[in-house]
This record gives structure tokens, C-alpha cells and sequence, in this order.
């Protein structure tokens, strides 16, 4: 049988294959063209517009671009690649794998292998994330404006979905670390409209099948009304929302405190009640470093780093560093181990930086060894503000760790 003949056929079936529904994907390989990049092209059937399209995504070595084409114009564009470029293509249906190889002297071969496990197309333009919070049937996600009643995202609210997701799978890894069993009081200080609150309870209670108390701490009352009454309709029934300011709040035993986005040094607050209450876990997003900042236009330190400094823009992100490295290092004086790393934000999905404290050792008498590390870190707080011209920490002070000896 002559090349020709083998292609015509190969793309014959690739066309039965999508007509019959049983078509999965096409996958080109063992490229010989002239982009020195590009490895792979893989081609799936996809609806776009309501309109069936083959959509090929070409793999380079460091990126993938995806293209989109009418069905009878890919099957001609992957039977061009199989002419010149690419010397390997096998199609994928439901029943059997299809394999095109160039051999020796670009002789053509074709050979077929029946597959035994069943698989289903699918018609998904983009792959979907399996999610911990899934918008279908969630009383909250639709009177906050993320869903629909049959569960389907908005358009401009998938932002926010996709920010309570991540906010959620990390907390779920974080809580892991936690002794099975202690999340029984959850504070969310600062919590606004509740968005990320009503999910982490949504997941506590109806993923994880724990009977946590969570609740909301919020400024304005209006807030605090909405949220309530939401929480009435979702049936959640150890979800409360309070009025109050994060520094008023009264410390009681907390196993879960969150703070994000407390502006400046109401962050500095949370985590005083967060240790106060010998939590377990604190996590917070800080914002507004403004009170370090303004110690260290003040006193202009002279170091290293002064050529940095002396632009705006610069000394914002640094007093941004040096804030959240000294809550860091306080956490850890305090028996927590810290780590810190980025969170998407709701606003255009900025990225933010989220601090965490996970208690590592409780109250009572220490030993020698944490004693001695309790003074290096406390050395480094003291020598960290000398050096960054820094008066005082807001967290250290109402600690009272500026005035140990």
C-alpha cells in the first residue's frame, strides 16, 4: 500500500471516530521540522460556541500554545503534519489505538492496538481542577453572587471562586499538621463579606465532617447582618458573625485563627490573640505595612541597602519584607513554626504573602535548649531593627518583648 493510501485512510478514520463520538484525542510525535522547540502536538475534539472544533495544543519545551480549527480543517492540518514534520501519529478512540510511523526509506506503516479500558470523550474546552468546593448546591455561593441556583460560576465572579479554592486547599494542608481532632473554635478576624469564611466552614463541616465553631469577626454591622442571615439560609448552624474590631476582640480558646488582609498593625493584633489564645494555627495575609514603614523614613538607617531605599517604591516593598520577617520571627519566640508564601487576592489576583504560625510547643517550662534558641531569635529581632533603623514592632511591643531582658 503506498504512503498516500496509508494517510488517506489514517485520516478516514480519524474523521469516522469523531462522527461516531468515539474519537478521544491525536497525539504527533518524533518531530523532525525546523522549530528547534516544539516536541509535541496533541489535538482533542472540544465545543466552542456551540460549535464542534478540534483544538491543538503544540508543546514546546518551555510553553504550550493552543489553536482552535474546524474539524474538516484540522483533520487536513494534522494530515499535512503527518506528510512532512512529525513521524509519529497515533489516534486514540474509545475501542482502539490507531499508530502511523515513517519507517525505514519513509516507507509508511499503520498498525492498530485494541485498548480494554473504557474512556469517555469529553467536550470540555478547558481541563477542569477538581475543586474542594464544588458551586453546585451551595446556598451561599449564590446569595453571594458566585453562582447560579443551577451552580454554574458567573463569568465575573470566577476570580473569586477560584481565590476560595486555593484559600481552602491551603488551609486543608495546613490543618493536616494539626493533632486529629483539635479544630473545635475556628476566628476569622476581619472577615468582611464572608466569602472565604463560609467556605472553610462549608469544607470543616461537609468535607472534613468536623463539628468546628467558626466565627466571622467584622467591624461593619451591615456585614455582620448579610452574613448572619446567610449563614440562617445555608443551615450553618455554628457559623456566627459578630461586630467588633480584631483589638477588642476577647482572646477565649481559639484552635483556628485567620487574619487577611487587616490593614497595618490590626495584623500585629490578630496575632497577639492568635498566641494569646495558645492557638494551634494562625494564619494571616498582612497589608499596609505602614507602621514600619514610617520608622524607617524616619530614621534613615545607613547600611547596605540605602541605595534601595531612597526610591519610594522600594522602601515599600522592603518595609513589606522586614514587617512580616520580625511577625515571623516573634511567631517563632512564641514556640510557633512560621513559613511564608504567596496567596492569590481578589483584585485582579495580585498575589499576597500569607504568614503562618503552627504551634509547636505549648505553655509551661522550657528547656535549655529552647531557652538558648528563644535568645538567639530575640538577638535577631533586636539586631534586625537596629540595623533597619526601626524604633520599635508593633507586635513586639504589645507582647511586652521589647521590654524582656
Amino acid at each position: 500500500m503506498s504512503n498516500q493510501l496509508h494517510l488517506q485512510q489514517f485520516q478516514q478514520q480519524i474523521a469516522e471516530s469523531i462522527s461516531s463520538n468515539t474519537f478521544l484525542k491525536v497525539s504527533l510525535g518524533n518531530y523532525q521540522g525546523n522549530e528547534k522547540e516544539l516536541k509535541n502536538v496533541y489535538a482533542r475534539k472540544v465545543k466552542i460556541k456551540r460549535a464542534d472544533m478540534l483544538s491543538f495544543t503544540y508543546r514546546y519545551q518551555t510553553r504550550d500554545i493552543i489553536k482552535n480549527f474546524p474539524i474538516p480543517e484540522g483533520i487536513n492540518l494534522i494530515g499535512n503534519f503527518i506528510s512532512n514534520d512529525f513521524k509519529v501519529c497515533t489516534l486514540f478512540t474509545t475501542g482502539k489505538e490507531v499508530i502511523l510511523e515513517h519507517g525505514k526509506k519513509q516507507l509508511i506503516s499503520v498498525r492498530e492496538k485494541e485498548v480494554t479500558a473504557v474512556l469517555t470523550p469529553t467536550l470540555t474546552h478547558n481541563k477542569e481542577k477538581k475543586r474542594l468546593i464544588q458551586p453546585s448546591g451551595k446556598t451561599y455561593l449564590q446569595e453571594l453572587k458566585i453562582s447560579d441556583a443551577e451552580g454554574n460560576v458567573f463569568k465575573n465572579a470566577q476570580d473569586k471562586y477560584r481565590q476560595i479554592n486555593q484559600y481552602v486547599e491551603i488551609l486543608s494542608s495546613l490543618i493536616k499538621e494539626l493533632p486529629a481532632g483539635k479544630i473545635n473554635n475556628v476566628v476569622d478576624m476581619g472577615s468582611g463579606k464572608g466569602y472565604l469564611t463560609f467556605a472553610l466552614y462549608d469544607y470543616l463541616h461537609n468535607v472534613l465532617k468536623l463539628d468546628t465553631r467558626v466565627t466571622g469577626v467584622e467591624y461593619r454591622e451591615d456585614l455582620v447582618t448579610l452574613c448572619n442571615g446567610i449563614a440562617g439560609s445555608s443551615g450553618f448552624d455554628k457559623l456566627n458573625f459578630v461586630p467588633g474590631t480584631i483589638e477588642n476582640y476577647p482572646v477565649k480558646s481559639i484552635d483556628l485563627l485567620i487574619a487577611l488582609h487587616a490593614c497595618d498593625t490590626a495584623t500585629d493584633d490578630a496575632i497577639y490573640k492568635g498566641i494569646m489564645a495558645n492557638a494551634g494555627l494562625i494564619v494571616v495575609a498582612p497589608c499596609c505595612h505602614k507602621q514600619i514603614r514610617r520608622e524607617m523614613e524616619k530614621n534613615k538607617a545607613k547600611n547596605e541597602l540605602a541605595f534601595l531605599t531612597k526610591y519610594g517604591i522600594f522602601m515599600e516593598r522592603q518595609a513589606e519584607m522586614v514587617t512580616d520577617g520580625i511577625r515571623a520571627l516573634i511567631l517563632e519566640y512564641c514556640g510557633y513554626k512560621t513559613k511564608v508564601f504567596e496567596f492569590i487576592s481578589d483584585a485582579h489576583t495580585p498575589k499576597n504573602v500569607l504568614v503562618v504560625g503552627i504551634k509547636t510547643s505549648g505553655p509551661g517550662q522550657a528547656s535549655k535548649a529552647q531557652e538558648e534558641k528563644r535568645a538567639e531569635i530575640k538577638q535577631k529581632i533586636a539586631e534586625s531593627k537596629a540595623y533597619f533603623g526601626i524604633g520599635y514592632h508593633h507586635l513586639e511591643r504589645i507582647l511586652g518583648l521589647d521590654k524582656q531582658v
